[in-house]
């Protein structure tokens, strides 16, 4: 046979083990049988690779009925690795033929361990690992969402048939990867999911709960796999006996389960390049469901093959390159600006080039805006997160609640998203431990026993809304109002509105709980609440009635890389002050002034009084004015609290890209960041809430 020809066939092997390896992905090892490997040994030996048709045969032969869909996942993972680490080490026609007693036999291929050096080993290959971490972490994310609605209906058969393949994804990718722990835990919720499916099982709260606690665990090993890419050295694994004893249980046959099934304590295998030793596999039973899987076609597509198919209109970028990107976008409008306003620029005269400068700024606008878009999300993610908060703290607390969600599609800067977390977790607890009354103290009191607890979001006025109600007992002011005097907060002859009383419950330590429990008590919660919120450069706000519930919005703005504001002159100097902190500005006249003993200096706005900030004492530089009927006031808010800020004069308003002070001037109180004007200058971003208090 001429070396042209020889070098055909050995392709032709190598698309056969390409083929076969992404049916294994994506089907799982149902879609594979004996016959792949008996036709591939027939092309080996026309090749003249009598070794390779030899260890070939040997994987064929390891196909047996009694072996379960893990093992013999294993022996197909390692057998491939095998073929292709033999097919390297023949790059010529001639080969010395190896004893078929010397080849690997099927019982023990499950443990061949190629050198972590290989790249022929695609469990040795970190890219590959790292897009099963991403893939799977979707799907547990699908899966956690398409759990609370069956537990609602568990007729809904679409969703607990999605349940099911994305758990029979996350195993055969764990298989084929040689995640043996992943790969047992995920075989046995799919065992159990094909009970329900095949109506042999009733999905009660008790089966939920079992495959919740699955999800987290798996969700549990995902990190600890990316610890080890990272170098680190991970916690211990979550997947023991216990575990898979729990998940068969729930499938109401855990003695014949124990009678059949192998010692569920044996060690689990994990993948070479994450272990330096081999171990024994975990054992597992081959799951009713597996055949009636692979024989639904093209009405059941895998959640592998609907993300495959996806993938032509979209494409995952690394959130730091979309940092870099917004910056460089920045630097572009910054550069933009100085050119429209530079003295030099504006004494041209040339009609043609004013338009290519304003159609250079209507583009650069239009990527700003574009960019800006790459990095919103959904806000539904956080959600679902809160929902099954909602399920497992109102399951903890006896209580019967109800999560109801609006405006998931409402989309925000993702590194805002990522945030949210810690405040909702808290505000969720504080309405399900403080808020929410027991089925029986809502019955007595003529409400539904079962209670509500809602989020909603939605654009207002250039900002994000979010907003979390119950239909609890509310808050109540005297008692609010008891415990700040008593813990010195405020003074006991304070006249405050019900907006202010509110705001007390997230100072530091702030608790009217008689008793402190498991999930909140010990005041320090709503606190982190707010200064999340902050840090994300929004304000809270509450309403509340007693008996009839309590609602908290959260302000944000669409994103942290631009800002809005007003450029207002203090002496010689620019200042930009954030346009969602402003509710109004005048020049006041001089029956609005007046000063009061203890207080200071106050202006009378809308029928009250509110203290006057004098922003050139705050910074200590030489005003233009010190007449405050000279001046313009700015009325501002500040932690539920107006007062005004006096300035010299307001230039406009203008977005502007807002930049760091650096580690140096971080804890410069009343200084939020930097801008770059359209002459050049820098202009100092002012946070109001340090402006506020520190005015003394």
């Amino acid at each position: 046979m001429s070396q042209t020809a020889e070098s055909s066939l050995q392709a032709c092997l190598i698309e056969q083990i390409d083929d076969i390896s992404t049916r294994l992905i994506l089907d799982g090892v149902a879609a594979i049988a004996a016959a792949d490997f008996e036709r591939f040994a027939l092309l080996a030996a026309d090749a003249g690779l009598g070794q390779i048709g030899s260890a070939a045969n040997q994987i064929a032969a390891g196909f047996v009925s009694t072996l379960s869909a893990p093992d013999l996942t294993r022996i197909v993972s390692a057998g491939l690795v095998e073929l292709r680490t033999l097919l390297s080490a023949f790059p010529s026609s001639s080969e010395s033929v190896m004893p078929v007693d010397q080849l690997t036999p099927p019982e023990t291929l499950a443990e061949v361990r190629p050198p972590a050096v290989s790249n022929q080993s695609l469990a040795a290959d970190e890219d590959l690992i790292r897009e099963f971490i991403t893939e799977s972490t979707d799907h547990l994310v699908s899966i956690e969402s398409q759990l609370l609605i069956l537990e609602k209906d568990n007729s809904a058969a679409e969703t607990l048939n999605s349940i099911f393949r994305g758990f029979h994804t996350i195993k055969g990718l764990a298989g084929f990867l040689e995640f043996s722990e992943i790969q047992s835990l995920t075989h046995e919720v799919e065992t159990l999911l094909d009970l329900a499916r095949t109506s042999q099982l009733i999905v009660s709260p008790s089966v939920v709960d079992v495959v919740l606690e699955s999800t987290d665990v798996v969700r549990h090993e995902l990190a600890v796999i990316a610890q080890r890419l990272a170098g680190e050295t991970p916690p211990p694994t979550r997947v023991d006996a216990a575990l898979l004893e729990r998940v068969r249980q729930a499938a109401g046959g855990a003695e014949s389960l124990n009678e059949s099934a192998p010692d569920s304590s044996m060690p689990f295998a994990a993948s070479p390049m994450l272990q330096s030793s081999p171990a024994e596999p975990a054992p597992a039973l081959e799951p009713p469901g597996e055949a009636a899987l692979a024989k639904q076609g093209e009405n059941a597509p895998s959640a592998m093959t609907e993300r495959r198919v996806g993938d032509a209109s979209s494409v995952r970028i690394d959130t730091a390159k979309l940092d870099q990107l917004m910056d460089m976008v920045g630097e572009m409008v910054i550069a933009q600006t100085l050119i429209q306003h530079s003295p030099a620029f504006e004494s041209i005269q040339e009609p043609a080039v004013h338009r290519n400068l304003t159609q250079l700024t209507r583009i650069t606008s239009d990527v700003q805006r574009i960019t800006t878009a790459m990095r919103m999300v959904p806000i539904g993610l956080q959600f679902q997160k809160t929902a099954r908060l909602v399920r497992d703290l109102a399951r903890r607390a006896g209580k019967q609640i109800v999560f109801e969600a609006s405006g998931e599609d409402t989309e925000i800067d993702k590194s805002i998203a990522e945030q949210l977390s810690d405040p909702l977790l808290h505000m969720v607890r504080n309405s399900i431990d403080h808020g929410i009354e027991s089925p029986e103290e809502r019955a007595a009191l003529g409400k539904d026993p079962t209670a509500h607890i809602r989020a909603a979001a939605y654009h207002q006025a250039g900002q994000i809304v979010i907003a979390v109600s119950d239909d609890g007992r509310g808050l109540n002011r005297e008692r609010i109002l008891a415990k700040a005097r008593q813990n010195g907060l405020i003074q006991q002859s304070a006249q405050l509105t019900d907006s202010e009383v509110f705001l007390l419950i997230f100072e530091a330590g702030f608790s009217t709980a008689e008793k402190i429990t498991d999930i909140s008590g010990r005041g320090v919660g709503m606190d982190v609440v707010r200064r999340h919120v902050q840090k994300l450069r929004g304000r809270i706000d509450i309403q509340s009635k007693l008996g009839e519930g309590t609602t908290f919005f959260i302000r944000l703005p669409l994103t942290l890389a631009i800002i809005e504001g007003l450029v207002v002159m203090v002496g010689q100097q620019r200042y930009i002050v954030p346009i969602f902190s402003v509710r109004e500005m005048f020049r006041p006249t001089p029956d609005m002034l007046s000063t009061v003993q203890g207080t200071g200096e106050m202006a009378l706005v809308r029928g009250g009084l509110l203290p006057v900030v004098r922003l050139h004492r705050r910074f200590a530089i030489e005003p233009r004015t010190t007449s405050l009927t000279e001046g313009t006031l700015l009325v501002a808010e500040s932690e539920g609290r107006s007062f005004c800020l006096f300035v010299d004069d307001l230039i406009g308003k203008q977005e502007v890209v807002i930049k760091s002070l650096g580690r140096r001037f971080k804890d410069v109180v009343g200084v939020a960041g930097c801008a770059i004007l359209g002459d050049g200058r820098v202009g100092l971003i002012l946070d109001i809430d340090g402006i506020y208090k520190g005015r003394s």
